[in-house]
């Protein structure tokens, strides 16, 4: 296959993906975001970096929103959110961040492929991708390596919530950009 094929199939996984995502957990995932205080948001590997660009959105925004395990980020609170993105929902150091959030008295929302898994079941919003997360899960086969179906998803996922926010209040790109970086 050609580089435009497997981008083809890449997009069509993508889109088969997506639309088996709960718009009514969404929906709950933006009350959320729109409810908190503050906003924590963390994933291990590949999806940590999605975590960053999402918190990237965030800010731009005007939300209070963090990293975890970056040195600026402050305590959480019962007043927050905390958003985990994992596709096995078992990493183990995620897994102590939810149980951790959960004692605290925060909000959980689990993004996971496995809405059974130890993070699924501590999330007070489970947003289930049904993608495959790594090598040859039970979620959704994919012609790409490891976990790239939910990391690309998780991504895709995280920038149709900003767009939900931005309609719900009613900001636009022009609003955000006052927020962006000018020390480039």
């Amino acid at each position: 296959m050609n580089t435009t094929s497997f981008t083809n199939e890449i997009i069509a996984e993508l889109t088969h993906t997506l639309g088996q995502v709960s718009d009514e957990e969404a929906d709950k995932l933006v009350a959320a975001m729109q409810q908190a205080n503050k906003i924590f948001v963390a994933g291990g590997g590949r999806s940590g970096f999605m975590a960053k660009a999402f918190v990237m959105r965030l800010m731009h925004l005007g939300l209070n929103a963090y990293v975890v395990g970056e040195t600026v980020t402050p305590s959480l609170t019962a007043d927050d959110l905390f958003i985990v993105g994992s596709g096995s929902g078992e990493t183990g150091s995620l897994l102590s961040m939810t149980q951790k959030a959960k004692t605290i008295g925060a909000s959980v929302a689990a993004i996971t492929t496995n809405p059974d898994s130890s993070i699924g079941k501590l999330g007070d919003i489970q947003v289930i991708i049904p993608a495959q997360a790594k090598a040859e899960g039970a979620s959704g086969k994919s012609i790409q390596p490891m976990g790239s179906l939910f990391e690309q998803s998780l991504l895709v996922f995280y920038d149709a919530l900003i767009l939900k926010y931005m309609d719900k209040q009613q900001l636009t790109s022009d609003d955000m950009f006052g927020k962006h970086a000018n020390l480039e």
